[in-house]
């Protein structure tokens, strides 16, 4: 006899978590906390059962946590990819109850990839690479606020700011680097990209942060989850652009910067992107193509172990 897997949905938002076991038919709500976790964890541990929600940034954080620590399958869902499977099965109201069993049916009709178990050393280094851009971000903000005050008092203000910013963001720099050296495993992963021309500290950092998948997907699916990957826009006889949309912004625009470093080199990037201009292609399209090179050549060095070769 074979028995079939168990399926949740989890709908989850900053105070609460609202979960749709279907082996109960029903759904609960619980504080979005460890402590009101526990039962269900004890619930769903030595099951075969599969949990999806929807990533949520911080807020889905406790639960990863609860089904990592006991070994429980579970997956991560785009919300935008969640809203489209509500309407193709008819789902047009909105709870979070409701929410919570469309995800349980979209786990069941889709069995998505579960996630790999997270690091503590990537998590970390996520937070600190995301704390590093809010501070260039204010850094940004106040040089161009710097820029059109003519109040002396003022300006002195800002710039003092200004410093302020530059050593913080100095320092976060520092913990990053001293939390990848210490990692034996992100220290590798680092020399590695590191060697593709136009990887420097901050897009290696980049990935190895938000790319946990790098060096264990296919081209075209890490491509696709970067957002680097060309969509066909085709029916009938009409024939659109290939155009990319969806995946990881802060990880598209690194490799864009990666990609701009690296055709200013004299490595093979720069050749092949010298000759898509010479082609015809838009100087950002070819950007674009470089910087999903620059992507596929580091997840083949991640999943092989060897340098970039020149």
């Amino acid at each position: 006899m074979t028995i079939q897997p168990g399926f949740v949905g989890c709908d989850i938002s900053k105070d609460h978590l609202d979960i749709f076991d279907e082996t109960l038919g029903r759904p609960e709500r619980i504080a979005n906390e460890a402590a009101a976790l526990a039962p269900l964890i004890e619930r769903w541990k030595n099951k075969d059962m599969l949990v999806l929600f929807e990533a949520t940034g911080p807020y889905d954080a406790c639960l990863r946590r609860a089904l990592t620590t006991a070994a429980i399958p579970f997956a991560r869902v785009n919300p935008a990819r969640a809203r489209d499977f509500a309407r193709a099965t008819g789902r047009l109201a909105k709870t979070d109850a409701i929410d919570a069993q469309m995800l349980a049916a979209m786990a069941r009709s889709l069995r998505p990839a579960c996630e790999p178990a997270p690091s503590p050393e990537r998590e970390t280094l996520a937070r600190l690479h995301k704390r590093r851009d809010q501070l260039v971000a204010m850094r940004k903000q106040e040089r161009t606020r710097l820029a059109a005050i003519d109040d002396p008092a003022i300006a002195e203000d800002i710039e003092a700011h200004i410093a302020w910013l530059g050593t913080r963001i100095v320092e976060i720099e520092r913990q990053t680097r001293a939390l990848i050296d210490a990692t034996e495993r992100l220290t590798e992963d680092q020399r590695l990209l590191r060697s593709v021309p136009g990887i420097g500290p901050v897009t290696a950092a980049t990935l190895i942060a938000l790319m946990p998948e790098l060096g264990a997907r296919s081209p075209k699916t890490i491509a696709a989850l970067a957002g680097l990957a060309p969509f066909n826009v085709d029916s009938g006889q009409f024939r659109g652009k290939r155009v990319i949309k969806g995946g990881r912004r802060r990880v598209r625009e690194a490799l864009y910067m990666a990609a701009i470093t690296a055709v200013r080199s004299k490595h093979r990037f720069a050749l092949i992107y010298n000759a898509m201009i010479e082609a015809g292609k838009p100087p950002k399209v070819a950007l674009i193509a470089i910087a999903r090179k620059i992507l596929v050549t580091a997840n083949a060095i991640i999943r092989d172990k060897t340098v970039f070769q020149t």
